[in-house]
């Protein structure tokens, strides 16, 4: 599949999040494009997405990274970004994401949350993320406090990772084999505000728990040799 270099993609996993579609497409920034991954809505999210304007992709099969990965395969820009759909975060704040990674200053940027208003990030995903984060630190030496979902890197290299998690641990993954490939990876602080609706993964303690089971599993990878980024395997 041949990229577009000149407009970014973004894209959004969705699940039943009709509430929030609308504030959360409007804050693409012109000339992006969204792509809704409808990963089995039942309150008509996917045709609110199309009548915004976005680009919808179908993924039937459930899970996280089931939709992530759908978005990824769908794309066709240069460089990629991920938001999630529930209005928690605002895609607006992608942009010095993605003119890092455009710059050759990182290979994927991560947003940081920082929590904004009553219920913003519930206690127990904070501490389910701290002990992930304490984890990743161990497993790859990277100094990052949270594997938010707000993130941006190139299309064809984040492919060349050969990603296999559909669940929770795909934002995880990520983060180990782009470390394991020599990825410069930053980090900066982005607010997290109280999400629309049900959260589906760290609205319980359950959820969370699962979520970093998921992510454990991938931490128990035994690292492997990924390619580089593009640009940085032209300078060797």
């Amino acid at each position: 599949m041949t990229t577009t270099s000149s407009r970014i993609d973004v894209v959004l996993p969705c699940l039943n999040e009709a509430e929030a579609l609308p504030w959360v497409l409007a804050r693409i920034p012109a000339g992006w494009r969204a792509i809704v991954v409808d990963n089995g809505s039942t309150d008509g999210s996917a045709g609110i997405a199309r009548a915004l304007g976005a680009t919808v992709v179908r993924e039937p099969r459930r899970g996280f990274g089931a939709a992530c990965h759908a978005g990824l395969t769908a794309a066709t820009a240069d460089i990629v970004c991920f938001c999630d759909c529930d209005a928690s975060l605002d895609p607006g704040l992608l942009v010095p994401f993605v003119g890092e990674v455009r710059r050759g200053v990182a290979d994927l940027v991560l947003g940081r949350r920082r929590p904004r208003g009553r219920g913003a990030w519930p206690a127990h995903a904070r501490a389910g993320n701290l002990v992930l984060a304490r984890m990743l630190s161990r497993r790859t030496g990277l100094r990052l406090h949270d594997l938010g979902p707000l993130r941006a890197a190139r299309r064809e290299a984040l492919l060349a990772l050969g990603l296999t998690d559909r669940r929770s641990g795909y934002p995880l993954q990520m983060v180990v084999r782009a470390a394991d490939a020599g990825w410069r990876v930053t980090e900066h602080d982005v607010p997290y505000l109280p999400r629309t609706g049900a959260s589906k993964v760290t609205g319980t303690w359950r959820g969370t728990w699962q979520a970093v089971r998921d992510m454990s599993r991938v931490l128990a990878e035994a690292p492997a040799s990924h390619a580089a980024p593009a640009e940085r395997r032209a300078l060797r």
